[in-house]
């Protein structure tokens, strides 16, 4: 079996979530092209405009017509989205009402206390149960903090952003190592005061209004599954098409390429973020290598599909601290070991690090693979049946769905 033709993937998760969002505190409307057709982006539409965003669907054609901040009080579900949760627990802090978030049971055993605990020290009135959703939030008058990110997160980063540009005075944080920055491109393209020095996110009271027209690029981490699937794929070529580069996002192509991929990135275009063509072909001579510890935020959804790569390369690649992935939508790391453990590959926990040792013959196993129900598993286990030349039986395949879609039918396409 092999990978070979090119594939468009679905709008960018991330973008597609924070227009939605921000919509909530925005004025004007927006058309926007190519939103993101997954769950977790649906989750955030719906929550938008049960709050009051106007929202008229078409396919990836989404017309947003922003709330300016005037909220209807409402009991959310947030489905399986962490990033929905997170970033409304930001922004109903500083709005009149009362707000109460909810979850699927994968989200509902998520931690959420490290947003609570600063939105709290704003002057919000944010409460969870043991830490954990549902969130309940009386929408209260907010005033600006200094706060120092425990770990490098786009989400909880964000979060506090939100806040900031409701609160009396600046709102200053201060992250650890550098993280996705999808939020602070799109309060900068809405007219937000915001700014960056040294490591420092500075933003004040600001009155903001989307752009009336938008199109988001395709989704960086859905491409990478097929991407490292070609690498690791003897007679596979694939090109993805209009890939966002942003470079807070783009850390899996860089590692693909110190492990010698052989990887061709073009950029064609800068609206509304970097973004271009991705070509990846098989690479037969993969090098081991580390990826440090502030890498991880810039490439940490794509920590599964590049293990996967990293059992075909030669040593011992190491993971520092990706701790974090235990605290996904499922324990990432421990699934990760196991499940490409079941297929031949060798692989550890070394305390908050991963380490793995390749390169290994990978085989599908005689037992179902379990994705845990975690679309980035599932869609890992899928290329790693690519790279085995044996198509694995996988336990909720399908809920690869979550983050793409329309990832069978491409599979399915790319190995005609």
């Amino acid at each position: 079996m092999s990978l070979k033709g090119a594939v468009n993937p679905p709008g960018d998760k991330s973008i597609s979530h924070r227009l939605g969002l921000l919509s909530l505190l925005a004025k004007g409307r927006c058309q926007v092209a190519n939103f993101s057709p997954c769950a977790d982006c649906a989750s955030t539409l719906a929550a938008a405009r049960l709050l009051g965003v106007g929202v008229e669907q078409s396919g990836d054609r989404v017309a947003l017509t922003g709330a300016a901040g005037e909220l209807t009080s409402a009991e959310v579900d947030c489905g399986n989205s962490g990033t929905t949760m997170r970033l409304l627990m930001g922004i109903l802090a500083g709005r009149p009402g009362s707000f109460t978030l909810s979850g699927d049971e994968s989200l509902s055993r998520r931690p959420m206390q490290r947003v609570a605990d600063p939105l709290n020290a704003m002057g919000a009135q944010v409460r969870c149960r043991e830490g954990k959703p549902p969130i309940a939030i009386s929408g209260a008058p907010l005033h600006g903090v200094e706060h120092k990110l425990p770990v490098a997160s786009a989400q909880l980063k964000s979060a506090l952003l939100l806040a900031g540009i409701q609160a009396e005075g600046q709102t200053l944080v201060a992250e650890p190592a550098p993280s996705r920055d999808h939020t602070e491109l799109l309060l900068k393209a809405c007219g937000a005061d915001i700014s960056r020095q040294d490591g420092l996110w500075r933003v004040s009271r600001s009155g903001l209004t989307l752009p009336p027209t938008l199109r988001v690029p395709g989704d960086a981490s859905s491409a990478a599954f097929f991407i490292c699937g070609a690498v690791v794929t003897p007679g596979s070529r694939v090109e993805a098409h209009d890939v966002l580069l942003n470079p807070t996002r783009a850390g899996f192509l860089k590692v693909l390429q110190r492990m010698g991929a052989r990887i061709d990135i073009q950029e064609q275009g800068r609206d509304p973020e970097p973004w271009g063509l991705v070509s990846a072909a098989y690479s037969p001579d993969l090098r081991a290598c580390q990826v440090e510890a502030w890498e991880i935020p810039l490439l940490v959804d794509e920590v599964p599909i590049l293990a996967l790569a990293a059992t075909q390369a030669r040593g011992v690649t190491v993971f520092k601290q990706v701790g974090e992935l235990r605290i996904k939508e499922s324990d990432r790391l421990g699934a990760i070991v196991s499940q490409l453990g079941a297929m031949g590959a060798k692989l550890e926990e070394r305390g908050e690090d991963l380490l793995i040792h390749g390169p290994a013959k990978l085989s599908a196993p005689d037992h179902e693979l379990d994705s845990f129900g975690d679309h980035r598993i599932a869609m890992t286990l899928a290329m790693a049946g690519e790279a085995a030349g044996q198509a694995p039986r996988i336990k909720d395949a399908d809920c690869a769905a979550i983050s793409y879609p329309g990832f069978a039918r491409d599979w399915q396409r790319l190995k005609a």
